[in-house]
């Protein structure tokens, strides 16, 4: 008997071709989805230019062994703003260091945190950090990968545990696939986490004020005869201690504060053990110091008149105080109102709009 052929049926053919074709071709939308969902999920060292403005010292940060990338920074960006890295979910580093005030706390003459715990310090700026090698008004940190431990832990602050912090991380979708876009090792880390929190920190540079074109010599840097003459007073009566377009040397020093008898922050001592460093605290940058008020470690002074004031009368006689506090037998600096009037125009200028609303480091 002869077997019937069941597939010559000339409108059949056609049909099974077609089922093929599409059969194909959804394997080949799976693979490219696939694959595409592969790509997405791989490092991406895609690196951002940091570049040292002419004007500034040498970098201190070793920025070869984390270098910023576009994922790196967006990974530390995050972190900064996330309220989940503390015990009560909701103080951010951010809370205590706000963009529009270059980074710092303005307003509280002393930073709190979490349960509205008080601190005994004014928070310092976030800017140019990749330039110092010494972090906190004590110095209790000197590496920038490591400075973040000391707030994300402290009790009056983030109150931060890493095990919660890291069990957090790892349970968040984004989390999980930030990092592995971040870093080659894709591993969701505590190391990852600081790394990439000092990227965002790295990028935080503030090197655009009228200053700064002053003296670079670009458009936009014209300085009034009132400015020029503050620039000339503080170079003769200040830059010592708050050196290089930086404003800071980096030093800490005594700078004759009445110690605050109820708190009695002994500064740089806690960290050296050394007698010499009682009451001595790290020299501030001037950077945008038209946005950072309060002044001083513990934010005493509201307004950049009353620090003139402080130095120019108000300096106290101590074991540690700097010597450049106490020359020719006599405590302070020597100011006219005229001086304090031009040294505060001059410190204007240093007040860098670009920075302050760079929407690369802003949550939104």
């Amino acid at each position: 008997m002869k077997k019937v052929r069941t597939d010559t049926n000339p409108q059949k053919k056609p049909l099974l071709q077609r089922q093929g074709r599409l059969s194909f071709l959804v394997m080949v939308f799976l693979t490219l989805a696939f694959v595409s969902c592969s790509d997405e999920d791989e490092y991406q060292d895609v690196p951002l230019a940091f570049e040292k403005p002419a004007n500034f010292p040498d970098i201190a940060y070793d920025i070869d062994a984390n270098p910023p990338t576009e994922k790196g920074f967006e990974l530390g960006k995050k972190l900064f703003y996330d309220g989940r890295l503390a015990s009560d979910g909701t103080i951010s580093c951010a809370f205590c260091h706000i963009q529009a005030n270059a980074f710092t706390h303005h307003g509280h003459t002393v930073s709190h945190g979490v349960n509205n715990a008080a601190g005994t310090r004014n928070s310092p700026p976030i800017q140019n950090l990749a330039f110092q090698n010494v972090f906190m008004w004590d110095g209790a940190a000197d590496h920038l990968d490591l400075q973040p431990i000391i707030p994300l832990t402290s009790e009056i602050e983030m109150n931060g545990d890493f095990n919660d912090i890291l069990a957090m991380m790892q349970g968040d979708a984004e989390y999980r696939k930030l990092f592995k876009l971040a870093f080659a090792d894709q591993q969701v880390s505590i190391e990852n986490m600081l790394k990439a929190m000092s990227q965002f920190m790295v990028m935080a540079m503030s090197s655009n004020s009228r200053f700064d074109k002053y003296r670079r010599n670009e458009a936009g840097g014209t300085l009034t005869g009132e400015e020029l003459s503050g620039y000339a007073v503080f170079n003769a009566k200040c830059a010592s201690c708050h050196a290089t377009d930086l404003m800071t040397d980096h030093s800490f020093r005594n700078n004759g504060l009445t110690p605050n008898p109820v708190i009695n922050d002994i500064g740089y001592f806690r960290v050296t053990n050394q007698e010499a460093d009682r009451y001595k605290f790290k020299v501030p940058s001037l950077r945008n110091i038209e946005k950072t008020a309060p002044y001083m470690h513990d934010g005493r002074f509201g307004t950049l008149e009353s620090v003139l004031n402080h130095y120019s009368s108000g300096v106290v006689a101590s074991a540690t105080l700097d010597p450049l506090l106490q020359q020719g037998g006599t405590f302070g600096i020597a100011l006219t109102a005229t001086e304090k009037q031009q040294i505060i125009a001059f410190l204007k200028t240093l007040t860098d709009d670009q920075f302050l609303n760079d929407p690369r480091l802003s949550e939104f």
